[in-house]
Parts: C-alpha cells; sequence; structure tokens
C-alpha cells in the first residue's frame, strides 16, 4: 500500500483495499522519525483499531522525547523460532550426547513431530496441540510407551532451545500428562532353565550363545558386546571394561569362568596375547544380520512353560509387538530364582551358579 502524507508532520497513512471500517477503506497509520542518523518507519494502527492522525502525532513526539533524552526506543518484540529450526539444533546435539547417536529421537522427530509442528513458531505451540497430538497417536494404535517419548522428545527439544536462549517461554508441555506406561513383563528362570537356555542356543549358533552368555552372566547389553576390544578385557582381575555403555559412563562387569574361557577362546593369536575380539564375530554380524530367524531362536527358548517338567520347552504361537533382541537377556536376581524382566535391563554382576 502506498503512504500519503496527512496534515501532521511524520504521519503518513495507507488505505487498504481489503479491510473496511465504517462502511469505507479502513486506514492504517504510520509515524516516522531519524533514530542515530538512519530513518525509521513505525506502524502506530488502523482507524478500525481507535487510532486517528491526531493520535499517531502524539506518539510520534513521544519517540522524539525519547531520542532527545537518551531514553531507549520500545523495541518489536523478538518472533519466536519455528519448531524444525530448533528440532535442527536438538537433533545435531544429540549426535554426540545422547544414546545411539540420537536416533530413536530422530525417528520419532521425523514420524510424529515434524508433520504436526515443523511450520509453526514455539510460542504457537500450546498444551492443546499436545494434547491433541497425544489423542491423534494413541488412537492410530502406538504403544503408550511410544506416545510417551514423542513427546518427551518434543519436552527436550524445547528444554534446550530455552537453555540456549533461543527461545524465551515456557515449554506448554508442563500443562500436559504423560501417558502411564505399564509394559513390565517378567518371566521366571530357574538356574537349570538359564543353563538349558544355553544349551540351546549352542545348539542353534555358537555366535548367539556367546552373547547370551555374556548378557546372562555379565549384564552386557548387545551394543556392549558388539563394540568389545581386547584391551577391554582384564583376565588377570576378571574384570570387563565397558567403555561405551548406555549412559556414556564406562564401567566394569565381572567375568564369570564360563565367561572368562569363553573370551580367552576368541582372542586371535597375536604376539602380546589381547589384541581384539574377532570382529567378524562380534562387530560385523550384528543382530540385524544374523543368519537365521533370531527371533523365532530366542523366543523358542525364552517361552518356557513352568507347568512342565524341567528341561522340557514349549514352543509358543505369541503375538509380539517388538521384535525379540538380545538385548532384553537380562536376569535379575529373587532368592534363589532368577527373573527375567524385558523392561528393565539390569543384569548380575556374577552367576557362579549358573556354571
Amino acid at each position: 500500500m502506498h503512504r500519503y502524507k496527512t496534515n501532521y508532520v511524520g504521519v503518513y497513512e495507507r488505505i487498504s483495499k481489503e479491510r473496511r471500517h465504517n462502511g469505507k477503506h479502513d486506514i492504517c497509520y504510520d509515524i516516522t522519525f531519524v533514530s542515530d542518523r538512519k530513518k525509521i518507519w513505525e506502524k502506530v494502527g488502523w482507524a478500525s483499531e481507535g487510532y486517528t492522525a491526531k493520535l499517531a502525532y502524539q506518539i510520534r513526539s513521544t519517540r522524539l522525547y525519547m531520542i532527545r533524552h537518551g531514553e531507549e526506543l520500545p523495541k518489536e518484540k523478538k518472533k519466536a523460532p519455528f519448531f524444525r529450526d530448533i528440532a535442527a539444533k536438538y537433533l545435531e546435539w544429540a549426535k554426540d550426547n545422547r544414546a545411539r547417536r540420537g536416533q530413536d529421537d530422530h525417528c520419532h522427530y521425523k514420524n510424529y513431530l515434524a508433520p504436526r509442528f515443523d511450520a509453526k513458531r514455539l510460542d504457537n505451540i500450546g498444551p492443546l496441540e499436545l494434547e491433541k497430538l497425544k489423542s491423534d497417536l494413541l488412537k492410530k494404535g502406538l504403544a503408550p510407551g511410544t506416545v510417551k517419548h514423542c513427546l518427551v522428545v518434543f519436552r527436550q527439544i524445547i528444554n534446550k532451545a530455552i537453555q540456549w536462549n533461543l527461545f524465551t517461554g515456557n515449554n506448554p508441555i508442563k500443562g500436559v500428562k504423560l501417558p502411564i506406561v505399564q509394559n513390565q513383563r517378567e518371566r521366571f528362570l530357574t538356574y537349570e532353565d538359564a543353563d538349558l537356555l544355553l544349551v540351546e542356543l549352542d545348539k542353534t549358533s555358537k555366535q548367539l550363545h556367546d552373547m547370551a552368555l555374556l548378557s546372562l552372566h555379565c549384564g552386557l547389553r548387545a551394543n556392549e558386546i558388539f563394540c568389545l576390544k581386547g584391551q577391554d578385557l582384564d583376565f588377570n582381575n576378571d574384570l570387563i571394561n565397558i567403555a561405551d555403555s548406555k549412559n556414556k559412563e564406562s564401567r566394569k562387569a565381572f567375568m564369570t569362568e564360563s565367561v572368562k574361557k569363553m573370551l580367552a577362546s576368541r582372542i586371535p593369536g597375536s604376539p602380546d596375547g589381547v589384541r581384539e575380539i574377532a570382529k567378524e564375530e562380534f562387530v560385523q554380524n550384528r543382530l540385524d544380520d544374523y543368519e537365521g530367524d533370531i527371533e523365532e531362536d530366542i523366543k523358542k527358548i525364552l517361552l518356557m512353560d513352568k507347568r512342565r517338567e524341567k528341561g522340557q520347552l514349549e514352543k509358543k504361537n505369541l503375538e509380539h509387538k517388538h521384535k525379540v533382541r538380545l538385548d532384553v537377556l537380562y536376569l535379575n536376581k529373587v532368592g534363589d530364582r532368577l527373573i527375567f524382566d524385558e523392561r528393565k535391563r539390569g543384569g548380575l554382576g556374577s552367576l557362579d551358579n549358573l556354571q
């Protein structure tokens, strides 16, 4: 819209072709003045909002007074960043600071958060939008744990934006109740059952047997097993150093005699005796590349019917929402029994009685 001079110095008007007021074209009033040798244009407001050329002139006079007496002029409120821009910074940060290089967070952002929030500024996302996201995802049949993770990723993105001084508002997730997750599933294994598990795995795959042995006896996660190197093994003190753990902090695991014997057999011949655990066994052949049906192989062993005699296995055709993975093979000791817990990945430091 073209600006036209009014009868007041420094006050201009723009006539809208779309907006109407009192049966006429609406008028927008602008003022102009010089500050720090720069010509400043400032929108005052519309006639439909109660502004007049005279009121605009009074506002201009106030601005000139503030400039003359060294006062700071009111600044236009800085716009909040777009969600997509903050998410990109967060995911880049997550590569070096989150487990699995932030792959889980990236997946939940890409599939569930980006389509809904990428085009919105952070101050335009409120608790109501997040409640609708939660409701829609649950209606689609997503597990409560997945929905909760999506909301947690959103919360972390906004918290980082605030921490990095990229956003000054509040996190809208504070007004949203996260879904309650009840996915704990326990299976009880006796020591004899655990022995039988290893025997059956050994029949299926030596590689799978050795990985399960490390999980059962030492509580190692799958990725921790894949990353083991000879330098991490202390045979003198029966210790395994886990440098790349889930929480990015190193920790120690104790070797049982069975684990010690198995690891010693995997050390390739070298002058110093300990170089690196054979990568072709523990690194390159990840579970995704396992030859055979790993889900069926593990399921066949884990689904034990306690109603039958010890040592007998029953194959059950159960529906699993998630693929059975090696890193759920963790046991907790309760009295003289072992608890197989798919949710809490704990593990025993030592389990000599399993031998």
